[in-house]
């Protein structure tokens, strides 16, 4: 199981394009609850998943692998990895914020 970054990642990316979890969810030919699993941290998704992210929303699966514990290869994060993983997260959460009031607006 990640730290979380991953998977709040994962929810974010597709909340700044604005996109339902159950039309990403048919994109990626997965279940509403698999993708509901993933984006809460209960599951982890794969690395084909990964790349099926990447195709949806034009990113490299690399970029989701930044929140990604294992990149020390120690199974821990190391302060510089979870710095650049907070500050990402944090432009992740402004664009989606953004995006969702500019929907409402």
């Amino acid at each position: 199981m990640q730290d979380g970054a991953l998977n709040k990642a994962l929810k974010l990316v597709r909340e700044a394009h604005n996109m339902k979890a159950k039309d990403l969810a048919a994109r990626l030919d997965i279940s509403n609850s698999f993708l509901s699993e993933i984006e809460t941290g209960k599951k982890n998704p794969t690395i084909d998943l990964l790349k099926a992210y990447g195709e949806v929303f034009n990113l490299r699966p690399s970029f989701f692998l930044l929140f990604s514990e294992e990149l020390s290869g120690h199974g821990t994060v190391t302060k510089m990895q979870k710095k650049a993983q907070n500050t990402m997260l944090k432009l992740l959460d402004n664009a989606a914020t953004s995006e969702i009031k500019n929907a409402c607006s």
